[in-house]
């Protein structure tokens, strides 16, 4: 039984006072409209209507019910309203996720900009450096750095970062500068991963290389170990995106640059691509624009 369709019909025929008026009025053949209303009585166990060969009308039962089903047409009707006033205006609430780091830099602030110029628009900004699962965690949108490892998601390309090897210049005048991974061995090397394992991988003509390093500092958040590592207290593995002021003032210098690791994409991710809410939609828009300009070279 389509329920919502034995409603509609329930109403017309309770408006109409007749079962030929009503399937006329909805286009429907007069054994429809008394299929429909038979399964809707078998359905509740009760009799809507009294029946006369000329006219039906109302039981009590049927009067309760159709003040009841008004209500509840009303309230869809105006759901319904709401979400397609929605697909041409932006409402609603807005949750995005992204790295730490990269979301103090950049989605911070182009959030902030967002629901200034989206009144009606509430957001929340999740910044994680862990897997979050869109779906189970009720998250509009995603920023990822690094390969997709669900292939369930829609994604936005944004731009890449490259992971860079930095140090002070008063680092380097104490140390000298490595020529080779190797010699990362004998270097205070500043860790910001929670990992347990300390290797770094890098690369050189075409091959991967892992280079194991050692340190006696390890932070959990790369700011942190951005921060020691500008005070020379390490060299350091990092994103462009996270040294790129750093090394532009010159508080840090690359080094190792033949044996950078490839690129990582960035991305926005989705949980699908249909039927978005217009705030999603403006969101990404706008992301696209901002942050895909953040991560040029």
């Amino acid at each position: 039984m389509d329920k919502l369709k034995s409603l509609q019909t329930f109403i017309r025929i309770a408006e109409l006072g007749s079962l030929t008026a009503a399937a006329g009025a909805l286009g429907m053949s007069l054994p429809s409209v008394v299929r429909q209303l038979a399964a809707l009585e078998a359905h509740l166990g009760t009799r809507l209507f009294q029946r006369t060969t000329r006219r039906v009308s109302l039981t009590a039962e049927g009067r309760a019910y159709l003040a009841r089903c008004r209500d509840a047409l009303g309230l869809l009707a105006e759901a319904d309203a709401e979400l397609q006033a929605e697909g041409g205006e932006c409402r609603g609430h807005l949750t995005v996720t992204a790295p730490v780091l990269f979301g103090q830099m950049h989605v911070a602030a182009l959030l902030a900009r967002f629901t200034m110029s989206h009144p009606q628009v509430t957001a929340e900004l999740l910044l994680l450096d862990r897997y979050v699962n869109l779906v189970e965690e009720g998250v509009d949108v995603g920023v990822r750095i690094g390969e997709l490892a669900d292939s369930s998601l829609v994604a936005v390309p944004l731009g890449e970062v490259r992971p860079l090897i930095v140090a002070s210049p008063a680092w380097l005048e104490r140390h000298g500068t490595p020529r080779e991974p190797a010699a990362l061995r004998g270097f205070e090397c500043i860790s910001y991963s929670g990992e347990r394992e300390a290797d770094w991988l890098l690369a050189h003509g075409g091959r991967r290389l892992r280079v194991p390093v050692q340190g006696r500092l390890r932070f959990n958040h790369p700011g942190a170990a951005l921060r020691a590592c500008e005070e020379g207290a390490g060299i350091g593995l990092f994103l462009s995106y996270q040294v790129r002021e750093a090394v532009a003032a010159g508080r840090l210098r690359p080094v190792l640059r033949s044996f950078q690791p490839p690129p990582q994409p960035v991305q926005l991710v989705l949980p699908h691509a249909r039927l978005l809410p217009a705030r999603t939609r403006a969101f990404v828009e706008a992301a696209k624009v901002e942050l895909a300009a953040a991560l040029k070279p």
